[in-house]
């Protein structure tokens, strides 16, 4: 079965709220066969991400986070 084939098939199987959400979607995005990927590197130097990027968050921002 094609890709298409099982889009479809997704599609009819769907329930009718989930199908207009898929045409809104499909609506909104705009495919561009003639554009081209963005070379990786376009920003080199622009920023730096700090060592600590991934350390654990402070207890009150996490509870921020949290609604607490």
């Amino acid at each position: 079965m094609t890709k298409r084939e099982q889009l479809i098939q997704a599609i009819e199987e769907a329930p009718e709220d989930l199908v207009q959400i898929m045409l809104d979607f499909l609506h909104r995005v705009q495919i561009n066969p003639d554009s081209k990927l963005r070379p990786f590197g376009l920003c080199k130097g622009e920023f730096t991400v700090p060592d600590d990027f991934d350390a654990p968050l402070p207890e009150d921002v996490l509870n921020a986070f949290e609604g607490q």
